[in-house]
């Protein structure tokens, strides 16, 4: 069975090597330095080293303005021009005439159809689920596009039982911002627990939007701990996933994270990686971050 994991990194570009205002080269990442041997910038943005492909991909999609989450996430999980569809970028959440087509076409629902396995590893706490029943629908493209469709997301015993991840990686928030009893985890049990459970499925999803969060100025005192953390849980992943018979899509909706000098989105490309099975035709045929959803699906067939 041919499986797919999708790193879903919220606001990451590939910017200018800038060493005070590009995070990657300000406090280094192992990711890129040890697969690739340098970090991408705009004049060296596609790498390719021994199976290992990083690349640009854009998330302007034709339309002026500053690319942003809601039609971006819409691309990238339903396989729409969705600026071009309502004729502006917009977010961070979608804007409503795309929430018909998010229940239609995300990804989630497509394997879920074809009773493919499908896992959305993240965990949310009870806040959340408070949220929902309250009748309040302000969701992220994932979260709406399972709610829509009915499909279970994991809850505080799925995290507990290590059958999910939680969105900072760690478990810091859930334990020193939302005060639950939780055992904070290394990025590297946190990375092994996400390939454990795609050994199980056709198509593994993870999201991590912190990087988003950051980009925009929030908490600037963490963010080299931050970089830190998700360094080592993206290494992890790269190097002792099964790479036979899986293919890692790393992708992103816009820029921003990749130049703290400014607290909005960039005209950047977004930032893509591939490895493993299939890697090399991702690499070669994948321009922009509507055409995701549709090499995923021919990766799994």
């Amino acid at each position: 069975m041919n499986k797919v994991i999708l790193l879903f990194i919220d606001g990451v570009g590939i910017g200018n090597e800038d060493y005070s205002a590009n995070p990657f080269f300000k406090y280094g990442f192992k990711t890129f330095e040890s697969l690739f041997n340098t970090i991408p910038s705009l004049k060296n943005n596609t790498l390719v080293n021994d199976g290992y492909y990083l690349f640009p991909t854009d998330a302007r999609l034709g339309v002026e303005g500053l690319p942003q989450s809601g039609t971006g996430q819409t691309s990238i999980f339903c396989g729409i021009n969705a600026p071009k569809f309502i004729g502006q970028h917009f977010g961070p959440y979608p804007y409503s005439t795309l929430v018909p087509i998010i229940k239609e076409k995300n990804i989630f629902k497509y394997f879920l159809d074809k009773n493919n396995s499908v896992s959305f590893v993240n965990a949310y706490p009870q806040l959340f689920f408070d949220y929902i029943d309250s009748g309040r629908r302000r969701l992220s493209v994932t979260t709406l596009s399972c709610t829509l469709n009915n499909m279970r997301l994991n809850k505080i015993t799925d995290l507990r039982r290590g059958k999910a991840i939680s969105a900072e990686i760690t478990n810091e928030i859930w334990k020193s911002k939302l005060n639950y009893n939780l055992r904070r985890i290394k990025p590297e049990t946190a990375a092994r627990r996400l390939l454990r459970i795609s050994e199980k499925h056709q198509l593994t999803v993870y999201e991590y939007f912190i990087t988003d969060h950051l980009g925009h100025g929030r908490n600037s005192e963490s963010l080299e701990s931050t970089v830190r953390i998700l360094d080592q849980f993206l290494y992890t992943i790269f190097t002792e996933f099964n790479k036979k018979d899986t293919t890692i899509i790393l992708c992103s909706d816009h820029g921003n994270f990749e130049d703290i000098s400014v607290k909005s989105h960039t005209l950047n490309p977004s930032l893509t990686m591939s490895a493993g099975r299939n890697a090399r035709d991702v690499f070669d045929t994948v321009k922009d971050i509507s055409e995701f959803k549709q090499k995923i699906i021919e990766l799994t067939e």
